[in-house]
């Protein structure tokens, strides 16, 4: 028979191992996720071209705006911890630039977490017209200003009466 202290003991290690594995970081990646490939070593300055490139990575992650022969490789990676914020732990882009004329690669250059920089946004807000609505005006705002005439009324649906 086990002692009651045995299984107490037992009970306090597997409450310690559940809690303290619920304390264990949950990791995501978003963007580009290279599973044996790397777009900054991998791809051949002056041989490679555009659809060797697509056919080694697929689809890039971004095209620039204004230049469709520039393409953006994007990876990241952030943790969180429970109850807290996700943090950031790496970035990777991978810019490949692509000659206009000959469609080959012109320049592969790869920036990490540590060549980004903190943007500052705006706070301000942009007015609209009319005025702000509380919670209660917005749930009840429609109830009432249906009317229904006769006709909707004994005709449900619009459809045309068969005689």
């Amino acid at each position: 028979m086990i002692k009651p202290s045995t299984l107490l003991a037992l009970a306090a290690v597997a409450a310690a191992a559940s809690t303290l594995g619920a304390c264990a970081p949950s990791v995501s990646r978003q963007g580009y996720l290279a599973i044996e490939a790397n777009p900054a070593t991998d791809i051949k300055v002056g041989e490679d071209t555009q659809t060797s490139v697509r056919t080694k990575f697929g689809s890039p992650s971004q095209v620039a705006t204004f230049d469709p022969g520039v393409w953006y490789y994007i990876t990241q990676t952030t943790s969180k911890m429970t109850y807290k914020p996700a943090t950031l732990t790496s970035r990777s882009v991978t810019i490949v630039e692509f000659d206009k004329e000959t469609q080959a690669v012109k320049n592969v250059k790869t920036l990490s977490l540590a060549d980004s920089r903190d943007i500052a946004l705006n706070p301000n807000k942009t007015p609209t017209r009319g005025r702000e609505l509380t919670a209660l005006e917005q749930i009840l705002g429609n109830v009432g200003r249906q009317t229904l005439t006769n006709e909707e009324d004994t005709n449900p649906g619009g459809q045309r009466r068969r005689e």
